[in-house]
């Protein structure tokens, strides 16, 4: 995606490409294998979602068609992990490599352990605490229970993204808001959740055993062998290597 003369252009394949992904479906399963893929056209060559489906449908609010429409469903599915793991950028990731990204961007800790060793600052631990009592929380509800808005904390958004970074959170959802009658209203909204909620505690956290410094390193294998484009240093810049709780 480019701003070009106060115009967004998508980076596509022709309609009639016969390796155009052509459903959300598709996208799933070419995650599934490639493990990474950010949403959105960066340094690498390739390595998007927007650079393997049609330019044409946009912002169409066509679910069969635009892309825009697919990460809804493919969030709401479960099936791959969707937020913002890409240096503050949005992505998917497969659910048998998350482990080692949680691995690698938690430095081997869960998010108390964190907090315990003075790792986590007071607006994440606001943010985390509020899922011990639910689930899925839209960012709306999350922002108010985490004491954000007029009067408390600053940055949600950032911390929420920050959290994503670390591999806490992940968007579940996009919801539109109900009213008294129980009728929903609006543009969805996301839904955040934990990973662990989504997966299990048990498989998110299997790669603790490995060094986080190791996780790092598998993930960067996985990403070139698919994309031998990639070089480390620009990899690196599109990963937000800095976010992650370890370097390779």
């Amino acid at each position: 995606m480019a701003l070009e003369n106060g115009e967004w252009i998508m980076r596509g394949l022709r309609w009639d490409d016969p390796l155009r992904i052509r459903s959300w479906q598709e996208l799933v399963s070419w995650v599934d294998e490639v493990g990474f893929l950010p949403f959105f056209k960066n340094e690498i060559d390739g390595f998007s979602a927007e650079e393997h489906v049609s330019d044409l449908y946009w912002w169409s609010g066509d679910p069969e068609q635009d892309p825009w429409e697919w990460r809804q469903l493919i969030a709401r599915s479960g099936r791959v992990a969707y937020g913002k793991f890409f240096a503050k950028k949005a992505g998917f990731i497969s659910r048998a490599w998350f482990p080692h990204f949680a691995n690698w961007r938690r430095g081997g800790y869960d998010f108390d352990s964190r907090w315990d060793e003075g790792l986590a600052g007071i607006r994440q631990k606001r943010v985390m605490d509020q899922f011990a009592a639910k689930e899925q929380l839209y960012s709306f509800e999350l922002k108010r229970l985490a004491g954000f808005g007029k009067g408390g904390e600053k940055n949600f958004e950032g911390t929420v993204t920050d959290l994503q970074m670390g591999g806490y959170l992940l968007t579940r959802d996009f919801r539109q808001r109900l009213d008294k009658s129980g009728r929903p209203y609006g543009w969805p909204i996301s839904v955040y959740a934990t990973p662990e909620s989504l997966w299990g505690y048990e498989h998110v956290t299997s790669a603790y055993p490995s060094q986080p410094a190791r996780s790092g390193e598998l993930i960067c294998r996985q990403i070139q062998a698919h994309f031998p484009a990639a070089a480390e240093r620009t990899l690196r810049a599109v990963l937000g290597w800095e976010r992650g709780g370890s370097r390779p």
